[in-house]
């Protein structure tokens, strides 16, 4: 049937003899019900007429249909002997709907949990897939130093750099504010430098006070890459001109692209030599000089017999972060483990 003749609760002009529309039913089966449901309520609430026995017979009597209605609404008892009060009615209606959307709500938050964690499991499981991997790519290199102040400053617990070549003095000394910050923050620093790289100007000077801070240089004959790796997260690097010419560089945002990266680091790392500092420093290889107060402090913590767990409270860092600064610090003093590193640390003095 057409709805519009529905919505004016007519028929249609060829069909006179057909049924009435679902509304139309629906409003006269109620409105016979309620008059059934007023009649009755008016006998009950006048003492005089009520007869508790002729009650319980008429609510039986009741017309299937009618005796539904009254039932899914509250106003007639399962059992078909007791009428309610529609205040009592409505209220049993509204604690019923208040269950139903308790537990519709239970169960979508459950649902909820349950998509959060499956895409969760999706950066380890589609290793044979495809990743979309968010690039940045910087033609203007004030535009690039403003981002990577942004990254230097999310970044917790790692920060490793290789440098084969270095901008102007005034950049380098500008970088250095970011740089301790991270520092000061408790992030293993790590720099690697090609030995043509460390001739330009105010270079030696940059270095040495990232030595100062506590950062760990090491410098090699040449490097492939201009290359940041952010927490083992993020991966800048300096691409070289395209085909028209231009040049710039790229923000990589990707884990298992910084991971790789990484290995070209080690890689270098492994092979480089530490940079202990120019002569005009006063630095001596192996001196006091060379450990920052956050690297003395954990070795004077090391000494007194202090766990991991508990310098890393100390320090306000955690136990990941401490165990590179410990590694940091076994490179300076040349040991192979954490005895040889505390043996080596209270020959030199480090250590009351």
């Amino acid at each position: 049937m057409p709805a519009e003749h529905c919505r004016t609760g007519g028929r249609p002009p060829n069909g006179p003899d057909e049924p009435p529309c679902p509304t139309e039913a629906g409003a006269r089966e109620a409105a016979a019900a309620g008059d059934v449901y007023a009649t009755l309520v008016e006998r009950i609430t006048d003492p005089g007429r009520r007869d508790t026995a002729r009650e319980a017979e008429e609510l039986r009597a009741l017309p299937e249909d009618i005796a539904q209605w009254l039932t899914d609404r509250g106003l007639l008892d399962v059992r078909r002997s007791r009428l309610s009060a529609p205040e009592r009615a409505l209220r049993e209606l509204l604690l019923d709907h208040e269950q139903q959307l308790r537990s519709a709500v239970g169960a979508l938050a459950r649902n909820i949990r349950a998509i959060d964690d499956v895409l969760a499991l999706f950066p380890s499981t589609r290793r044979w897939g495809r990743e979309t991997v968010e690039v940045e790519f910087f033609e203007d290199r004030d535009r690039l130093r403003k981002r990577l102040d942004d990254l230097d400053a999310l970044s917790r617990e790692e920060f490793v750099a290789m440098r084969n070549t270095f901008p102007e003095p005034a950049v380098l000394e500008a970088s250095l504010v970011s740089d301790d910050r991270m520092l000061r923050q408790g992030v293993a620093f790590r720099m690697l430098v090609s030995a043509q790289a460390l001739r330009g100007p105010g270079v030696v000077r940059y270095l040495d006070m990232l030595l100062d801070g506590g950062a760990a240089v090491r410098v090699v004959p040449a490097l492939p890459l201009y290359m940041n790796i952010v927490d083992r997260a993020i991966t800048v690097m300096a691409v070289g001109p395209d085909p028209h010419g231009r040049d710039g560089d790229v923000i990589l945002h990707s884990p298992r692209l910084a991971r790789c990266f990484l290995q070209v680091f080690e890689h270098s790392w492994d092979l480089g030599k530490p940079y202990s500092g120019s002569p005009a420093s006063g630095r001596q290889p192996d001196a006091a000089q060379d450990f920052s107060p956050q690297e003395r402090e954990v070795l004077a913590l090391l000494a007194a017999g202090a766990k991991d767990e508990s310098i890393a409270r100390r320090l306000g860092c955690s136990e990941r972060t401490l165990r590179r600064l410990m590694t940091q610090i076994a490179e300076k003093l040349g040991a192979q483990s954490r005895f040889a590193a505390g043996v080596a640390a209270a020959r030199r003095g480090l250590v009351d």
